[in-house]
């Protein structure tokens, strides 16, 4: 399907902006925005953002904490604060778009920004694909935040191509460094960031600690599975198109891999990130099929063969609204969501999400996830 790993990487690597491009005019005129699915549970949400310093590390960290709100009248939080959007704007081409035709900071999410939080509930984290940003996961966060979690998204600095700090200062993507090492700064994030939720004021009481999961896309799933080995404070981990491996052939394993974990573990795969174009499973994949076999807990596999690699992000619900109205390259459609149906995949993601952080953090049983339902067809489960 792809003839060189460098185009395999250019599909599993975020819509990277182009070296030495100059920051998008955010003064510029409106053209198109969008609007995300809405969230599908019970509750209100609200977000904070959290400038988060390991001094340890001399490192800075940007994470959004989406939580379950009380009522408010609080203005909806944007999908881009405006200096973010306008460097990200010049990414578009990966999108099948011409910079200059998406006001990014004009989108708004669903979330209240800086509502009041309500109850205490599990915590979940999720990290971000390779070279990804942490926006991209918002679809999907929002609607486990109103289904009665808290979570914590991050972004991994200089790894991610922009990064917005407080008054406006951006960090940039720093010259890559190799998987392993990326993997390495990535699990220390994490713990990190585990480290400092109990000390976050006015989210840490929405927090129940003894039960926490994670869940990511891409690199960012591979990295869930690697803080569930290293860290027994993760409870339950899924992994959205990951290769469990340092190469796209699954024959360079993570430690997840060649280890396994004892703790339940969802698998999700599309053909999007595979050198031949058949889905990732662990009957396809050196790296799953060694995860698989030495995950003695709860486990499933489930593969959506229409889908692509970004299908398991914020592109499954923007880009066909975008097409609708730019003529979003057919091409890069194709390669980036497949032909799934997009409404039927969102609402597949989040329900198996849902039902699967539900029955190992809420101890809920979940019907949904002891088969293939004809409420999802578009998901298989692989046995």
């Amino acid at each position: 399907m792809r003839n060189t790993m460098t185009a395999l990487l250019a599909t599993t690597a975020l819509l990277t902006v182009p070296a030495g491009a100059a920051r998008a005019d955010t003064a510029s005129p409106a053209k198109v925005t969008f609007e995300l699915p809405a969230p599908t549970g019970a509750h209100e949400i609200g977000v904070r953002e959290v400038h988060l310093v390991d001094a340890e590390r001399d490192r800075e960290l940007m994470v959004s904490v989406w939580y379950p709100a009380g009522p408010g009248a609080e203005p909806r939080a944007p999908y881009l604060r405006a200096a973010a959007a306008g460097y990200f704007d010049q990414g578009a081409p990966a999108m099948g778009l011409r910079p200059g035709q998406v006001d990014w900071a004009a989108v708004r999410t669903h979330a209240r920004q800086d509502a009041r939080p309500k109850g205490r509930w599990p915590v979940v984290l999720y990290s971000p694909g390779a070279g990804s940003l942490r926006v991209l996961g918002t679809a999907t966060v929002e609607d486990l935040a109103s289904r009665g979690y808290v979570v914590v998204t991050v972004d991994h600095t200089h790894e991610a191509p922009v990064v917005e700090f407080p008054g406006g200062r951006l960090e940039v993507a720093k010259p890559s460094q190799g998987l392993r090492a990326r993997m390495e700064t990535r699990l220390r994030d994490i713990r990190f960031v585990l480290d400092r939720l109990p000390t976050l004021d006015g989210l840490a009481r929405a927090m129940d600690l003894s039960r926490v999961g994670m869940f990511g896309h891409s690199f960012g799933g591979d990295t869930a599975a690697e803080v569930m080995v290293a860290d027994g404070r993760v409870d339950a981990g899924a992994d959205l198109d990951g290769w469990l491996a340092y190469d796209v052939d699954g024959r360079a394993p993570t430690r997840a891999a060649v280890e396994g974990t004892a703790r339940p573990f969802l698998l999700m795969g599309s053909p999007g990130s595979t050198r031949d174009g058949q889905g990732r499973s662990h009957l396809t994949s050196p790296s799953w099929k060694s995860f698989w076999e030495r995950s003695s807990g709860w486990k499933r596999d489930l593969s959506m063969p229409e889908a692509m690699h970004y299908s398991f992000t914020d592109l499954q619900s923007f880009l066909p609204q975008l097409d609708e109205r730019l003529d979003v390259e057919p091409e890069v459609r194709a390669k980036r969501i497949g032909t799934v149906d997009p409404a039927r995949s969102v609402a597949a993601q989040r329900a198996y999400l849902g039902a699967f952080f539900d029955q190992s953090l809420k101890h809920r049983t979940r019907p949904l996830l002891r088969g293939e339902s004809p409420d999802h067809p578009d998901v298989r489960f692989v046995r």
